[in-house]
């Protein structure tokens, strides 16, 4: 394993993200502030609980999750795009690197820059709601996969992108919308019956449903499925991955 290769792709990659730590730092901050704002305050005032928790600190597990898969493709993507576009991708495919270790690089970077917008939308939260943890141990796995399940994911559209547009595209029209729609807001036990069964389809409600048990010992769907899900998600983008790499797809073309 060339552990110098992967430390100069990682140390790159977060120097990158801390040249813009106004937009990677204080932005997320502002942005939780106004979800607590608008749902916590205006739209928290008129919902007394949700299973027996006050809606401010209900939403804390979405809106972190919200945070952390949006930003960990974002990162990922971009990150490998990036080369692809200006050309240096190919010094990097000549160089006695591995995939495995440019795989490492850029996503251990990406999963890293989301684990850290996480944390900060976690304290942020504290600054608005009592957040409690029963569960400290599990939110972190889950925190952990999140963000390195979703960071591959975000490596695999940056690869598969080959413009700026198909960049944001799945993201902002696939990823996003199931986030929203895959409890972040609400628990799906609020929903009616045939669009419970309907939402049981979306991938991200095991997501959400697995951290906010780790918060309140309470989930929509069960913590050995929650983990199945993931774990099933990161071995297909890891598959992926390394088919792409194997057949050369979009990156020797």
């Amino acid at each position: 394993m060339n552990f110098l290769a992967i430390g100069a792709i990682y140390k790159f990659e977060m120097q990158r993200f801390f040249r813009t730590l106004l937009q990677s730092f204080v932005s997320p901050v502002i942005s939780t502030s106004l979800y607590f704002v608008v749902f916590g305050a205006a739209i928290g005032s008129r919902i007394d609980q949700v299973e027996g928790v006050s809606y401010g600190a209900f939403i804390v597990p979405g809106l972190i999750m919200l945070s952390v898969i949006t930003q960990a493709i974002s990162n990922a993507s971009f990150g490998i795009y990036f080369p692809k576009f200006i050309g240096t991708i190919y010094e990097l495919l000549s160089a006695p690197v591995n995939f495995l270790e440019i795989v490492i690089g850029y996503v251990g970077a990406a999963a890293t820059k989301a684990l850290f917008i996480g944390v900060v939308i976690l304290a942020t939260s504290a600054l608005f709601v009592d957040v409690q943890i029963q569960h400290p141990g599990a939110m972190v796995a889950f925190l952990l996969l999140t963000c390195i399940s979703f960071a591959l994911f975000g490596f695999i559209i940056g690869i598969w992108a080959q413009n700026f547009e198909q960049l944001q595209l799945v993201p902002l029209l696939i990823v996003t919308p199931l986030v929203f729609l895959g409890g972040s807001f609400y628990s799906i036990s609020m929903l009616p019956p045939f669009w419970q069964t309907v939402t049981l389809f979306n991938p991200v409600v095991y997501l959400i449903s697995g951290f906010r048990w780790a918060f309140f010992g309470q989930a929509d769907v069960s913590i050995g499925l929650s983990l199945l899900a993931i774990a099933g998600f990161t071995a297909l983008c890891l598959f992926l991955i390394w088919r792409i790499f194997k057949t050369g797809y979009r990156i020797k073309s």
